[in-house]
């Protein structure tokens, strides 16, 4: 676990570690690894070069490359493009194979599963796996050959998809590349960045990685993927001390990881639904509550369809997006919370896939980080038996149950990442009581009235004034008290901004 110093703001002193790790008791997790699990775990011999006998095809020369956060050790995927025949573009995905040094049943494999992921809490990262592996030895890091299974596909001009293969291979990472960096530098917004201009052929290769991500992003806007834009702020700390609530933007560097990804997990479900074994997708099942949809809508002045019509709500959000900015992150939540979480199904032979519906695919699964989420590495065993022609190594029964508990902790993860954005909000703002902010009414329900800051990007509940407040109004509130021990942050309505 990558720590760092207990906050001080007010001369009082605020462990926020101490509430992460309370967050992960509280949320039903286990932040430490066992002594057993360490033992274990210290035994292995991380040489790669002893995989030589798993017949892996030698693709360290391909001038493969990753892009992640800057801070990030767990590198799951890399990824290598080469132009084809009539303009096509064939993209490979390396994904560093965990499962060679984390068997199933192992007493690191039943943490990682009980845990289901990697929880980052931004002053604490509680990774699923110990970091001789997930930043060592099954990390993808520049300077190292490395064990991965290779998705490969190949992007037509029209952004169509035409599967290839799955197989084991030997890579090495070129260049550890950067988000924010690539992502100013393809947009125009920034210079190229240091390490892609001293590899040769590498700016040429980000540059082709980016048209074959457009060209996918374009054919699934056509389908009806849904562009949703959620603010979820990440605490930016200092010496130990919380500075700023920073809100991720997508970019261009960002786009083409998800897309690459995207198209890697439908390649893994069309490679392992052409074997005919049980398998895990990833599913966004059509609303339920459609017709709360339906009425968001008519509130906004737009039509949808009775039934659930991907489509037509893409283009709804899509024109909402231009005409107000300011409020589709909360429209993008909404929605969201409307359409229901993404969960975990299994999937039988020749039975017809749930999909999902926010991305317009019928074929998905997660299989690209078996670094950091459980069901990846499940996934990368049964790719495995498919290759290797050996029976699952999961009946169906057991992929039932995975996807049951695996599909909790989902949930259970993502309430402790809200609670610690919370407290850390509340420790930004618990020196500025009384100030008087402008924000967003982000819901208004018996359950209580809330409001998004508008700087910094602090969510908390109005205690008095609400009666009457309606989503998406501005307004003004002041602030009347904060509790980062328990995530508060209390307000008082003043009047409309």
């Amino acid at each position: 676990m990558s720590r760092k110093p207990p906050v001080r703001r007010g001369g009082k002193q605020i462990d926020m570690e101490a509430i992460a790790w309370d967050a992960m008791k509280k949320y039903g997790f286990r932040p430490k690894f066992e002594n057993a699990v360490m033992r274990e775990v210290s035994a292995v011999d991380g040489d790669n070069r002893s995989l030589s006998r798993y017949n892996a095809q030698d693709l360290r020369a391909l001038l493969w490359s990753s892009i992640d956060n800057f801070d990030s050790m767990d590198l799951d995927q890399m990824e290598y493009c080469e132009k084809g025949e009539n303009g096509e573009i064939h993209v490979q995905v390396a994904i560093a194979d965990v499962d060679t040094w984390v068997p199933k049943g192992s007493r690191t494999d039943k943490h990682a599963a009980h845990n289901g992921a990697s929880i980052y809490l931004d002053i604490v990262t509680f990774p699923m796996l110990p970091l001789k592996f997930s930043a060592g030895i099954t990390s993808l890091l520049p300077g190292k050959d490395c064990a991965a299974m290779v998705a490969d596909y190949r992007v037509l001009t029209d952004g169509t998809i035409r599967y290839g293969t799955i197989r084991r291979a030997f890579v090495t990472n070129h260049a550890k590349l950067v988000y924010e960096q690539v992502g100013a530098w393809l947009e125009g917004t920034g210079p190229e960045p240091e390490n892609v201009r001293a590899i040769p052929g590498l700016a040429e290769q980000i540059r082709l990685q980016h048209e074959a991500a457009v060209r996918l992003r374009q054919q699934r806007t056509g389908q009806g993927a849904l562009d949703l834009q959620t603010i979820e702020a990440q605490a930016i700390y200092e010496k130990g001390v919380i500075k700023e609530l920073n809100v991720i933007e997508m970019n261009a560097a960002r786009s083409i990881i998800e897309e690459f990804m995207v198209a890697a997990n439908r390649t893994m479900m069309t490679f392992l639904s052409n074997a005919g074994i049980p398998r895990i997708e990833r599913v966004v099942r059509v609303p339920k509550n459609w017709e709360g949809i339906v009425l968001v809508a008519d509130a906004l002045g737009e039509k949808l369809p009775a039934q659930p019509d991907v489509q037509a709500l893409a283009r709804f959000l899509t024109a909402q997006k231009k005409a107000d900015p300011e409020r589709f992150p909360d429209l993008s939540l909404t929605i969201v919370k409307l359409m229901g979480p993404g969960e975990y199904a299994m999937l039988q032979p020749g039975t017809d896939p749930i999909g999902h519906f926010a991305l317009a695919v019928t074929d998905y699964t997660h299989g690209t980080a078996p670094n950091r989420r459980y069901v990846d590495l499940i996934i990368q065993r049964l790719i495995k038996s498919v290759i290797d022609k050996r029976p699952s190594p999961y009946t169906g029964q057991e992929l039932e149950d995975l996807c049951l508990w695996l599909t909790g902790q989902e949930k259970q993860s993502k309430k402790a990442e809200r609670f610690m954005r919370k407290a850390a909000a509340a420790v930004l703002l618990r020196d500025q009581v009384g100030k008087v902010f402008t924000g967003l009414v982000t819901g208004a329900s018996e359950k209580g009235t809330y409001v998004r800051l508008t700087t910094p990007p602090a969510e908390g509940r109005v205690m008095e004034g609400q009666q009457g407040l309606r989503v998406g109004q501005k307004v003004r509130v002041r602030l009347l008290a904060t509790d980062p021990y328990r995530g508060y942050i209390d307000f008082v309505y003043t009047g409309n901004a």
